[in-house]
C-alpha cells in the first residue's frame, strides 16, 4: 500500500498538465521509480531462496563489506548537494549500511556469552553502530548517520539497564537547553544545583561523588555539544539547528523549507485539493518535493484524513514488525526484527516531524513513499529478510538446536 501510493505521489510532484506526461514515463521520476519497484519484487523472490542460517553466517562480512562502501564512497564518491554519499552508478551505501548494521547487531547479541548488561559487550555493540555513523558524519550527511541512533532501542528489549534510557533523555534535553540558553547560565545553574544537592542530601562519600562525577558530565555535555555546534557543523546544517530552536527566524531563508512545508500540508484542509491538484507541490515551492518532502504533497493533496491513513498505515506496520519480532524462537532473528521496527519508526517521526516544524531537517526519506532505488531497496530488503526468519520460526526452537543442524 504505501509503495504504490507513494509511486502515485511522486508522479503527482513531477506531473506537468501542458506536457500530457504518463505514469511510466521513463524520462520522470514516476517511470524510474516503477523499475525500482519491479526490481524490489525480483529482490524479494531471490532473498526467499536462502534460509535464516545463510543470513546469520554472513552478518559480520555483510558488515565489514558495507563499511568498505561506505570507505570508498568517502573518496570515489559523487558529491550532490554538499553530500559525498553516492557513487557513480547512483547509489547511496548509506542505506545499505543500516540492513547490514540490523544483521551485525543481532548477530553480536545472539551470542549466549555476550549479556547485554556488560560493560564489555555495550561497548563493542556501541563500536559496532558508531563506526558507520563516523563514516557517513565525514561524508557529510550527518542525517543519515544519525539514523544509527535507532538501534539503541533495541537493547532495551534486551535488557539494558533503564538509566541509560533517562541519560539519553538528559542528553538530548541538555542539548536543547544549549541552543537556547547561554552557556554560562548553564554552568552556574547546573554548579548551583550541585552545591544544594550536597547540601541537602545525606552526606556520604558514594552520593557526594555521584552528585561530582554528574555535574561534571553535565559540563562536558554543555561544552562539548558547544563545540560540536561552533566547529563541526557546516554552515546549513547550524541554520537548520537555529530553524528548529526559532521557528520564525529567517522565513526566506533557513526558515523557509519548513515554512513553505507548513503551508502545502495545511493547505490541504481536511479532504485535500485532490489528486494532481496541489498548487504548492506543482509549482515546487516546497524543495526536495519526491523525496525528503513528499508528505507535503500527501498532505496538500489528500488532506488531514489522506494523512492520517498514512500515518495510520505506518504505525499498523511498524506494530506488525513487533509482533513478527516477538514470537521468534531465535534471539538473532527477534533482535533482527527490533531493529528494523526501530530504523522504520526513526525514519517516520523523524521524516512526517520535520515537514510539520517538530523535528530538524536532516534529509532522510519516508520509507517505502520516498523516490530513490537505494532506500527502497534496503527497506524492503529489511522487511523481505524478516519474513524469511518468521516463516522459518518453527524450524528452530533455540539456538542450540540450530547449530546442531549445522
Amino acid at each position: 500500500m504505501l509503495v504504490v501510493f507513494g509511486w502515485c505521489n511522486i508522479y503527482a510532484v513531477s506531473y506537468e498538465p501542458e506536457y500530457g506526461q504518463g505514469i511510466l514515463d521513463f524520462s520522470g521520476h514516476s517511470g524510474k521509480q516503477f523499475l525500482w519497484i519491479i526490481t524490489t519484487v525480483c529482490l524479494f523472490l531471490i532473498s526467499s531462496f536462502f534460509e535464516t542460517r545463510f543470513y546469520q553466517s554472513l552478518a559480520y562480512v555483510g558488515y565489514a563489506f558495507s563499511m568498505l562502501l561506505l570507505l570508498g564512497t568517502l573518496v570515489w564518491g559523487v558529491s550532490i548537494g554538499g553530500h559525498r554519499a553516492w557513487l557513480q552508478c547512483g547509489g547511496q551505501p548509506s542505506e545499505l549500511a543500516k540492513l547490514a548494521c540490523a544483521m551485525a547487531v543481532a548477530k553480536y547479541v545472539d551470542d549466549s556469552n555476550t549479556p547485554i548488561n556488560r560493560l564489555k559487550s555495550q561497548l563493542i555493540l556501541l563500536g559496532i553502530i558508531l563506526l558507520p555513523v563516523v563514516i557517513i558524519s565525514l561524508q557529510g550527511d550527518v542525517g543519515s548517520g544519525l539514523v544509527f541512533v535507532a538501534f539503541f532501542m533495541v537493547f532495551y528489549r534486551e535488557g539494558l539497564p533503564s538509566w541509560f534510557l533517562f541519560g539519553g533523555i538528559a542528553t538530548v534535553a541538555i542539548s536543547i537547553l544549549t541552543l537556547l540558553v547561554p552557556r554560562i547560565y548553564l554552568i552556574i545553574g547546573t554548579l548551583s544545583l550541585a552545591l544544594i544537592l550536597v547540601g541537602v542530601i545525606r552526606r556520604t562519600p558514594k552520593k557526594v561523588m555521584l552528585v561530582m562525577l554528574t555535574t561534571l558530565g553535565v559540563l562536558f555535555l554543555v561544552e562539548g555539544f558547544h563545540i560540536f555546534v561552533e566547529e563541526v557543523l557546516k554552515p546549513h546544517q547550524k541554520d537548520r539547528i537555529r530553524a528548529l530552536v526559532d521557528p520564525s527566524i529567517d522565513p526566506l531563508g533557513i526558515g523557509w523549507n519548513v515554512t513553505q512545508s507548513k503551508i502545502a500540508i495545511g493547505s490541504g484542509g481536511l479532504w485535500g485539493k485532490g489528486f494532481l491538484q496541489g498548487s504548492q507541490t506543482k509549482y515546487g515551492f516546497v524543495p526536495e518535493q519526491s523525496t525528503d518532502f513528499i508528505f507535503c504533497t500527501v498532505g496538500e493533496e489528500h488532506g488531514w484524513i489522506g494523512a492520517l491513513l498514512v500515518i495510520g498505515v505506518f504505525l499498523g506496520l511498524i506494530s506488525r514488525v513487533l509482533y513478527v519480532a516477538e514470537r521468534q524462537k531465535l534471539r538473532f532473528a527477534r533482535v533482527y526484527g527490533y531493529a528494523v521496527a526501530s530504523v522504520l519508526f526513526f525514519h517516520f517521526m523523524i521524516n512526517v516531524g520535520m515537514t510539520i516544524g517538530l523535528m530538524p531537517v536532516i534529509g532522510i526519506p519516508l520509507p517505502f513513499i520516498s523516490y530513490g532505488g537505494s532506500s527502497l531497496w534496503s527497506f524492503s530488503l529489511m522487511l523481505f529478510i524478516l519474513l524469511r526468519f518468521d516463516a522459518e520460526r518453527r524450524n528452530y526452537h533455540s539456538r542450540k538446536q540450530m547449530a546442531s543442524l549445522d
